[in-house]
């Protein structure tokens, strides 16, 4: 992480801030993805004594509870993410390391924060005024191959899977590697089908497209994009096609616009290629956030100033995606502590009544945006439990196991 951009395209969003930060107050943001608890695996190994939350650290992190509190944050995903270089046992056991912390640092920090694992949690969080605190695994790579593991995740509170992160698996596809699956294969829809049977959502970040429209064939519950954002407004792989976007009314589901420069703005696409790049010369993954990696993506950004998207950016893609998909299927998943770069105006967890104001002054309603923040995601989790407790009555847990689909 950066300690900030370099200023950015003007925005008119200024005269509409103060509205915004009262718009929040009673419609709060939840946030679909945020990589906090990774960064404290890199940086602190896991001891929260050398990084106080409830203390500034911007210096370090862009997120902490202050920030949390100025961004107007009512409930936050925390993304349990492993990398995928990690498989076996080492992805289970670190993803269940990742769960652990979130847990700590909930407990640790109970005046703000409360565990919630279902839409009446948060709204419950929400009324006692702390930030309801949910967990979603990134990447299927975390069950290792197992439904009984998707189950134990679930047990622990994992509310929802993102079915790949960068790499493919033997079952699904992902967006930024080559395929194996060819969409999913029929482990992978019993993935999807076991899922649905848990009420754990099903997350399509990261799949490629046509992993997108083969969960989107297969799933009996509304889906979520945890953080992405509109490929026909950036054309990168990561970002949802405007033919899956129009799904989601069909589905009920909700694509949680991401705020990562490279997502939203073509220019930043390219110029992310070229840090890429100039981290593995350095012998780094271009995901690494420690020390070391904040320092050669600092040089390289020294030497190679960057485009720098802002708040109008996003506004832009949640236009298009709105009139593609509709209100109701929209939602954010800013992906703070999980990229090295930030729009201006949307540096870290604070920046949220930026786009608000941003979106006010394109003439957003209150109503819209109500469920922009706060009602659609609430929703989407609600309805994925019914759907789950018409499942459970018609059939069991499945023991099926990528052997027996795949061969």
């Amino acid at each position: 992480m950066t300690p900030g951009p370099a200023p950015g395209p003007r925005s008119e969003a200024g005269p509409h801030l103060e509205a915004a930060r009262e718009l929040l107050a009673a419609h709060p943001v939840v946030d679909g993805h945020n990589d906090l608890p990774w960064a404290l695996r890199e940086q602190v190994r896991y001891d929260l004594d050398r990084l106080d939350l409830a203390a500034d650290q911007s210096d370090r992190l862009h997120t902490d509870l202050p920030r949390l509190r100025a961004g107007g944050v009512g409930a936050q995903f925390w993304s349990v993410y492993v990398p995928g270089k990690l498989t076996g046992d080492h992805a289970v056991s670190a993803t269940l390391e990742q769960i652990d912390v979130v847990r700590a640092f909930v407990a640790r920090f109970g005046d703000d924060l409360q565990l919630a694992f279902s839409a009446e949690d948060m709204e419950a969080a929400r009324a006692q005024g702390r930030i309801a605190s949910l967990m979603g695994a990134e990447g299927g790579h975390s069950i290792d191959n197992s439904l009984a593991t998707l189950r134990a995740l679930h047990q622990l509170g994992v509310r929802y899977m993102t079915l790949t992160h960068n790499n493919s698996l033997a079952w699904a596809d992902s967006a930024t590697d080559e395929p194996r699956a060819d969409g999913l294969s029929r482990f992978g829809e019993e993935v999807v089908r076991e899922m649905n049977r848990l009420g754990m959502l099903v997350d399509l970040s990261h799949v490629a497209a046509s992993t997108m429209r083969d969960a989107l064939r297969v799933t009996e519950a509304p889906v979520i994009f945890s953080h992405s954002s509109a490929r026909a407004v950036c054309d990168h792989p990561r970002n949802i096609p405007d033919d899956v976007l129009a799904l989601l009314p069909d589905n009920g589901g909700v694509a949680m616009v991401t705020f990562v420069p490279k997502f939203v703005l073509n220019e930043a696409a390219t110029w992310n290629e070229a840090a890429d790049a100039n981290m593995t010369a350095h012998g780094l993954s271009p995901l690494e956030m420690g020390e070391e990696g904040r320092k050669v993506q600092r040089d390289f950004e020294r030497d190679n100033p960057r485009p720098v998207p802002d708040a109008s950016t996003v506004a832009d893609h949640l236009d298009h995606m709105r009139e593609v998909a509709g209100i109701d299927h929209l939602g954010i998943g800013g992906d703070f502590d999980g990229t090295p770069f930030t729009p201006a105006q949307l540096e870290d967890v604070a920046g949220y009544p930026h786009l608000v104001a941003e979106l006010l002054g394109r003439k957003w309603s209150e109503a819209d945006l109500a469920k922009l923040t706060w009602g659609n995601a609430v929703r989407v989790l609600r309805e994925a439990q019914a759907v789950a407790r018409g499942i459970q009555a018609r059939r069991g847990p499945s023991i099926a196991t990528l052997e027996q689909l795949d061969g």
